[in-house]
């Protein structure tokens, strides 16, 4: 099985997810289109989505970068943790904001693993 792919595939339904929630939240607090700020429950969960969002552009190509040159069970094992970062993210967001900075740096790490793997790969000139 390609983990490296699983981790892809997964990001993309984590993200759905969110887009999912937001969508409720519009419903639960009234916050109708196209305002994308209104209830303080609602404007949780649209950065929520939001800041993956943000962070998938990074993520997605650092991610396969990194498989072409790096063995893909470690390449998965840092998609995994950027995704349980990203729960972690979501969970402390809408429950106090202030308390992300764990989910966030768990989301972080991940991606600048994979983006200084893939320049030493590449600068390396080797490939996995």
């Amino acid at each position: 099985m390609n983990y490296v792919d699983l981790v892809a595939v997964l990001a993309v339904i984590q993200l759905v997810f969110f887009s999912v929630l937001v969508g409720r939240a519009r419903g639960r607090y009234g916050v109708n289109a196209p305002a994308v700020s209104g209830h303080e429950m609602f404007d949780r969960a649209y950065r929520v989505q939001m800041n993956t969002l943000e962070l998938m552009v990074a993520f997605l190509p650092a991610l396969f970068l990194a498989a072409k040159y790096w063995p893909h069970s470690y390449v998965a094992v840092a998609g995994a943790v950027y995704l349980v970062g990203r729960l972690i993210y979501w969970r402390s967001y809408t429950a106090a904001p202030t308390s992300r900075a764990l989910g966030f740096a768990l989301s972080m790490l991940p991606i600048l693993a994979l983006i200084i793997g893939s320049l030493a790969g590449i600068l390396g000139g080797s490939a996995a």
